[in-house]
C-alpha cells in the first residue's frame, strides 16, 4: 500500500494491465490484433500512461479514443501508434485531426467531404474507418447507406479505407443479438468484396463480444472495460483470471468520538445510535465518491469495514469507525481495492447505487493523484512520466517502482 501522503489517491497497477491485455489476446484468433480502448481517460486510468504500458505489447495495433481532444492528448504525449476515434467529430476539428495523422471512424457523406477537402489542402492521405449501424442505434450508417459511403471513399485520391467496424449493442456475452449484428457487418462485407473493395481492418468485438466469441476472428478487437478488470455482473462468470487495475484510497484527517443522539452530515441523515468515534475523510462526490453511497457504502479501516454514515459532500466523507480499535489521523482508508483480508470492488459499489461499473471507474475525479506502479522487470519508472495535452492537470503524477 502506497505512503498516505496524498488526501485522496488512485493506484493504477500497469502490471495488471499488461496481463488482462494478455488474457484478452489469448481469447482472440490467431492474427487479430488489438485495439486498446482508453478513451474517457482510460475509464478513469489515465490514458496516457496507460497507452505508454501497453504501446510495446506484442499484439497492439493502436488505441482507440472517443473524442479528438482524447486523441491529441496521445499525440502531445508522444504515443506514435495509430489512434482512432470511434466517436464522432465536428468540422472545426477536422483540421487537427488530419494535421496529427489521426484515424477516424466516418458516419456521413457530409464529414467524408470535409476530411477529404482538408486532406486535399494539407497534401495529406487520411486513413478512415466506416462505422455501419448494425444494430446499435447511435452513429454509423446502416449497411445499405454504408455501401454508398464505402464506394464514395473508395474513390477518393485523399481518403484511405482502412477499417469497416460495428457497435456491439448488447453488454452480455453471448447474446443472441450481437451475433445477428455480427451477420450484417459480414453480410456488407461479402458486398463490398464482391465489388473489389476490402478494408484491410474489420472490427466489431468490445469485451463483452470478446467474452461472447462474437467477432473475435476479424483482424482487429476493441478491448475495453476488460483491460481495466472491471467486470459487471454479466460479464464476470466469463471474465476469469481479470484483474482490477485500480484502487482509491484516502485517509483519515479527523477523529471525534461522539455521543449517542449525535447527527452526522448535511441535514442529519444519520443519528448515531450509541457513543461512538467518527472519522472524516478528505474525499466526496467531486473526487468520485457518489452521493448516492451515503448511509450505505462501506471503506476499509485497518483491514476492517467500516461505514459511510451522514451524506457525502463535495469534497468530505464520514466512517463510523468505533468498532475497530487504534485507529488514527492518518490511517489509510480503502474505498476500492483491498487491504487485509477484505475487498471493495467496483461492481459492488456500482451494484449498490444502482448504476453500471463504468460509471464508478470513469467518475474518479481529476483531483484525485494516479500512482502508477509496475514491477522494474516490465518497465522503468521514467517511462511513464507524462505530459497532457490541453487539460487541467493534477498537481503531480507520481510512479513507483513496486
Amino acid at each position: 500500500m502506497m505512503s498516505q501522503r496524498h488526501r485522496v489517491w488512485a493506484e493504477i497497477d500497469l502490471a495488471a494491465l499488461c496481463r488482462n491485455f494478455r488474457r484478452v489476446g489469448a481469447r482472440v484468433a490467431e492474427g487479430s490484433s488489438i485495439l486498446a480502448v482508453v478513451k474517457a481517460d482510460a475509464y478513469g486510468h489515465g490514458a496516457v500512461p496507460v497507452a505508454r504500458a501497453l504501446e510495446a505489447e506484442p499484439g497492439l495495433w493502436g488505441f482507440g479514443v472517443g473524442d479528438s481532444a482524447e486523441a491529441l492528448e496521445l499525440r502531445a504525449a508522444g504515443i506514435e501508434a495509430p489512434v482512432l476515434i470511434l466517436g464522432t467529430i465536428i468540422e472545426d476539428e477536422v483540421p487537427q485531426v488530419v494535421r496529427h495523422d489521426l484515424r477516424v471512424c466516418i458516419h456521413s457523406m457530409d464529414r467524408i467531404q470535409s476530411l477529404a477537402d482538408e486532406a486535399r489542402r494539407q497534401s495529406k492521405r487520411l486513413h478512415v474507418h466506416l462505422m455501419v449501424d448494425t444494430g446499435m442505434g447511435r452513429l454509423g450508417a446502416q449497411p445499405p447507406r454504408a455501401s454508398e459511403l464505402a464506394h464514395v471513399i473508395a474513390g477518393n485520391d485523399s481518403l484511405i479505407l482502412e477499417g469497416l467496424a460495428s457497435h456491439v449493442s448488447s453488454t452480455r456475452p453471448g447474446h443472441p443479438f450481437s451475433e445477428l449484428q455480427h451477420q450484417k457487418l459480414e453480410g456488407l462485407l461479402n458486398e463490398l468484396e464482391a465489388e473489389g473493395i476490402r478494408p484491410p481492418l474489420v472490427h466489431f468485438a468490445n469485451t463483452a463480444a470478446i467474452l461472447g466469441k462474437v467477432g473475435t476472428g476479424l483482424e482487429l478487437v476493441r478491448p475495453g472495460i476488460s483491460l481495466y478488470g472491471v467486470m459487471a455482473a454479466e460479464m464476470a462468470p466469463l471474465a476469469a483470471g481479470m484483474e482490477p487495475v485500480m484502487s482509491l484510497r484516502t485517509q483519515v484527517v479527523y477523529l471525534k468520538d461522539v455521543p449517542p443522539g449525535t447527527p452526522v452530515g448535511y441535514n442529519g441523515t444519520h443519528v448515531t445510535s450509541q457513543q461512538t468515534r467518527i472519522a472524516t475523510l478528505p474525499v466526496g462526490y467531486n473526487d468520485g465518491l457518489a452521493y448516492r453511497l451515503s448511509n450505505k457504502g462501506r471503506a476499509l479501516v485497518r483491514g476492517a469495514l467500516a461505514p459511510i454514515v451522514g451524506a457525502i459532500s463535495m469534497d468530505y466523507t464520514m466512517l463510523d469507525v468505533g468498532h475497530i480499535p487504534g485507529v488514527c489521523v492518518g490511517d489509510v482508508v480503502t474505498l476500492i481495492g483491498e487491504d487485509g483480508a477484505q475487498r471493495i470492488d467496483i461492481p459492488e459499489l456500482a451494484s449498490l447505487i444502482g448504476t453500471i461499473p463504468y460509471e464508478v471507474a470513469c467518475a474518479v475525479g481529476k483531483r484525485v493523484r494516479r500512482v502508477y506502479t509496475r514491477p522494474e522487470a516490465e518497465g522503468k519508472a521514467g517511462d511513464m512520466a507524462h505530459t497532457r495535452f490541453d487539460r487541467a492537470d493534477p498537481p503531480s503524477v507520481d510512479v513507483t517502482n513496486s
